[in-house]
C-alpha cells in the first residue's frame, strides 16, 4: 500500500509540474481565443488549441477536484467559457483523473464534426 501512494505522489508530482509548464505555454502564445458569444461545448472546442485542453486534463490528474477552480480561472481568461462547466464536472468526478475526457473531446469534435455533440 505504501508503494502505491508513492507511486500516485510521483504521478501528481510530475504532472503538476507538466501542468505548470503548460500554462506559461498556453500563457505565451495563446493569450486569448476569439469564440463567438454563445457557443457551446463542442463549438468551443474546434476553436481551442490541443495544448489547452492537455492543459486540463494534466491538471486534473495533478490536483484532482482541487482542479477546478483553476481550471475556471484559466478557461475564463482565455475567454473559453463553453468549457467551464464540462471541466468543472469532470474534476468533481470521483476516479477519472486517468481519463483524459476533454482530450478525447477534442478529437471527437475534430472527427465527428460538432453535429454529434450536446450543445
Amino acid at each position: 500500500m505504501r508503494n502505491f501512494g508513492l507511486t500516485l505522489l510521483a504521478v501528481m508530482g510530475v504532472a503538476g509540474v507538466l501542468a505548470l509548464l503548460l500554462l506559461a505555454i498556453i500563457i505565451v502564445q495563446v493569450r486569448r481565443i476569439h469564440v463567438p458569444e454563445g457557443a457551446g461545448f463542442a463549438e468551443t472546442l474546434l476553436y481551442t488549441p490541443f495544448l489547452v485542453v492537455l492543459f486540463l486534463d494534466v491538471l486534473d490528474l495533478a490536483l484532482d477536484f482541487l482542479s477546478a477552480p483553476i481550471a475556471w480561472i484559466v478557461l475564463d481568461r482565455l475567454g473559453l467559457k463553453g468549457l467551464r462547466g464540462v471541466a468543472t464536472v469532470e474534476s468533481f468526478v470521483p476516479f477519472t483523473q486517468v481519463i483524459p475526457l476533454m482530450s478525447l473531446s477534442w478529437i471527437g469534435v475534430r472527427l465527428f464534426g460538432k453535429e454529434r455533440f450536446l450543445e
